[in-house]
C-alpha cells in the first residue's frame, strides 16, 4: 500500500563505468540455429523492445514466422558492456531487452507490435509484475523514422483500447535504439534451455487488434 514508486533510469554521469570488452556471444540461436550477431542477410530489419524480464519476452518473438533470429541483451542505458549483475542494480540505465531480426516481407512491424503490446503491461511504471526497477521498464527502440512513426501509431492505437477499459496511461519509452549490448550466454534463449523456467510478466488483457 505504501510501496515507494520506482525511480527512473539514472543520468549518464551517475551510471556505472562498465568496460570496453563485450561478453562472448554464442555462434547460433539455440532454437532457430541462425547467428545471434550480424551482419544480417539482405532484406532483414531489426527492432529492439523491452517487456520486463527478457527470458519470456524473447520467446514470444522467436516463435513468430518471419523472425530470423532473436537475442537477449541490454538497451537504453549508458554503461558500456554491462553485466547482468550490474544491470540489476538499476545503475547502468539499461532495460532488459530483446533484439528481433526479421524479414519485413514475412512479418510486419504491426505484427511485432501486436505481440509486444499484448504480452506485457505497458501501463506499469518502471517494472513488470513483481519485477520492479528501471531495468524492467517497457520500451521500444527504433532504427529509422519509419519505425518510430509506426511505433508511435501503434502506441496510440493500443492506448485507445486501454482507455475503453480504464486501464491507465502507457508508460513505454519510445526512443532511437542507441547502443545495444548482448546479455551473457546463459540468458540467450533461456526458456528453451530451461523449460521449467519462469518469467514474471504483467498483462492488461486487452487485444491490440
Amino acid at each position: 500500500m505504501f510501496r515507494r514508486k520506482p525511480a527512473p533510469p539514472p543520468a549518464p554521469e551517475d551510471c556505472m563505468p562498465g568496460r570496453p570488452t563485450p561478453v562472448p556471444v554464442p555462434d547460433a540461436h539455440f532454437v532457430l540455429g541462425s547467428p545471434l550477431e550480424g551482419p544480417w542477410p539482405d532484406g532483414m530489419d531489426t527492432l529492439v523492445v523491452g517487456m520486463g524480464c527478457f527470458w519470456g519476452a524473447e520467446r514470444f518473438f522467436w516463435q513468430m514466422p518471419g523472425v530470423y533470429t532473436t537475442a537477449a541483451g541490454y538497451a537504453g542505458g549508458s554503461t558500456p558492456n554491462p553485466t547482468y549483475e550490474e544491470t540489476c542494480t538499476s545503475m547502468t540505465g539499461h532495460t532488459e531487452a530483446v533484439l528481433i531480426v526479421f524479414d519485413p516481407i514475412l512479418v510486419s512491424l504491426d505484427d511485432l507490435f501486436k505481440v509486444f503490446w499484448e504480452n506485457h503491461d505497458p501501463v506499469q511504471f518502471m517494472g513488470q509484475g513483481n519485477d520492479v526497477g528501471s531495468q524492467y521498464r517497457s520500451a521500444v527502440y527504433t532504427n529509422s523514422l519509419e519505425q518510430a512513426a509506426t511505433a508511435l501509431a501503434s502506441r496510440d492505437q493500443y492506448q485507445a483500447k486501454l482507455n475503453e477499459g480504464n486501464f491507465g496511461d502507457i508508460t513505454t519509452e519510445l526512443a532511437p535504439v542507441g547502443d545495444w549490448y548482448y546479455a551473457e550466454d546463459y540468458h540467450q534463449q533461456y526458456l528453451a534451455k530451461n523449460p521449467g523456467g519462469y518469467c514474471n510478466h504483467g498483462f492488461c488483457q486487452v487485444s491490440y487488434s
